[in-house]
């Protein structure tokens, strides 16, 4: 491997532990400032940290192998998730960002959850967090996936950390950096690092797919539409072989946002309410071309490959593969650690939240409700260690599908929490016994639906994804218990 590679990606390494103990010196002193950075995001830190710890590794790895693989018919997913992350930065980031603080300045979803409905608090933080910690726990290992597939690809034969293989290798290196700075600085070196980290991904996905279009061997738009042509017609349309069902598994990706506790966590962080527009056009912005990126490199990268006699073996790796042939080494390094900011984001964010639920809706709700401050940030700083090592274990598979793994753990917060997010910010009736009735239905359904196969082949028929019988299920439990029962003294002013 070319020196200019280890250059760039042990500069990236230094930044981001640079970063890390940056955070930890201005705001870990309590448990608010470790896990929601004080409330003080700028938009431009939170948006692109929210943009960033949600893309992940899927963004450069997954979504453009699935174009690679069946063309714009995968593009769906791209534009749900557009429409779905549009409406949660409208509908529920100005919503959560006041009503967290209102409701006795919660810091985790599970203990605004059981603020906003004292009657079930105990019951609702608790199986919110255990549905936290388990679906982050196969989220966080898509990340770490991802990882190790980028050191195996990349740097075959070179890595021999005490005997382990290339894959084993990439997924220690990745976690042990991700724990560095995590641990050491916790929600503000997480937030800072993910926007350098979004500025790193926005970029490498302008770069990539103009120089596999324009730069030698590329030939431009028409030769690369012809090569499709010719390859296979559908890769070029949007809608031929695609069914019904189909379109709605992919569009309904844009579902999932509504739950999504380490996305929505950065709007109980920003600084104020009046700062969510300008997060919003920001954070828009970026996904907008990040998105755009990602479709060309896995759509236009199939033609490369096809018009230069490449043989890719696992269509997952074509970032990485590109990166490889096409640039300098020391470009190339910082497209790997373009990848590695993708998955690096989203694992600290996840690892953070996780922390946050086990120590704030476990430790401090039933072991030790006098825990000192200092004490809450270590044990903090233990759970993200923990919720790190079982992630890595989960991973320990080397022929783990990034985009599948996202997805299972997608659906499955989409549903649990995102009809509850809503309704328990817009619909005043909402009460405590129909917001734990839709978490467990939504999470239930969710894994149901995995299990029985029927995301995969659904009555004889293509596979429905999990997140829409879900998040459907989860609707009608809140509505239907809320409106059956009651809950004195639960039906507060909810801010419009």
């Amino acid at each position: 491997m070319a020196t200019g590679v280890w250059i760039s990606l042990f500069a990236y390494f230094a930044l981001m532990i640079a970063i890390g103990f940056y955070a930890m010196r201005k705001s870990t002193s309590t448990s608010e400032d470790y896990m929601l950075g004080g409330r003080a995001l700028s938009p431009q830190v939170a948006a692109l940290s929210a943009g960033a710890s949600d893309m992940s590794g899927w963004l450069l790895l997954g979504l453009p192998g699935a174009m690679f693989v069946s063309g714009l018919g995968s593009a769906w997913i791209g534009i749900g998730l557009l429409v779905g992350a549009f409406f949660n930065w409208t509908l529920v980031a100005p919503r959560l960002r006041e009503q967290t603080l209102h409701y006795n300045d919660a810091i985790t979803i599970p203990e605004f959850l059981g603020n906003r409905f004292p009657t079930q608090a105990i019951p609702l933080r608790t199986v919110s967090a255990i549905v936290i910690v388990i679906f982050f726990a196969v989220y966080t290992a898509s990340g770490l996936v991802a990882g190790g597939k980028l050191f195996e690809s990349a740097f075959a034969g070179v890595l021999n950390i005490g005997g382990m293989s290339d894959y084993a290798s990439g997924v220690v290196i990745t976690l042990g950096v991700v724990l560095a700075y995590t641990v050491v600085g916790g929600f503000l070196a997480v937030s800072m690092t993910d926007f350098v980290q979004g500025c790193i991904m926005m970029l490498a996905l302008v770069i990539m797919p103009a120089v596999v279009l324009f730069g030698e061997g590329g030939g431009g738009f028409s030769q690369a539409s012809q090569t499709l042509n010719e390859v296979d017609p559908t890769l070029l349309s949007w809608t031929e072989g695609l069914t019904i069902v189909g379109w709605l598994s992919a569009v309904t990706w844009g579902l999932g946002y509504f739950g999504q506790p380490h996305i929505i966590v950065r709007f109980m962080a920003i600084r104020s309410q009046k700062d969510v527009p300008i997060a919003r056009n920001i954070g828009m912005s970026w996904m907008l071309i990040s998105l755009i990126g990602a479709i060309s490199l896995g759509i236009f990268g199939r033609a490369y490959a096809v018009r230069n006699g490449m043989n890719v073996e696992d269509p997952e790796t074509i970032f990485i593969i590109l990166a490889d042939l096409l640039f300098h080494p020391l470009v190339t390094g910082f497209l790997y650690a373009a990848l590695l900011a993708a998955i690096m984001s989203t694992i600290s964010s996840q690892l953070l939240v996780s922390s946050s639920s086990l120590t704030e809706d476990f430790y401090r709700l039933f072991l030790r409700k006098k825990a000192g401050e200092k004490e809450v940030v270590a044990i903090g700083r233990a759970c993200v260690v923990l919720v790190g090592l079982v992630a890595a274990i989960i991973a320990s598979d080397p022929n783990s599908k990034v985009l599948g793994l996202v997805s299972n753990a997608w659906a499955g917060f989409g549903a649990a929490f995102g009809p509850l997010i809503i309704l328990s910010l817009m619909w005043p009736r909402t009460n405590g016994a129909g917001a734990l009735a839709g978490m467990v239905v939504g999470a239930l359904t969710v894994m149901l639906w995995i299990s029985l196969g029927w995301n995969g082949k659904f009555m004889g028929g293509p596979g429905v994804y999990e997140i829409i019988p879900g998040f459907i299920a989860s609707f009608i439990a809140i509505l239907v218990v809320s409106s059956v029962t009651a809950d004195a003294g639960e039906y507060q002013h909810i801010t419009r």
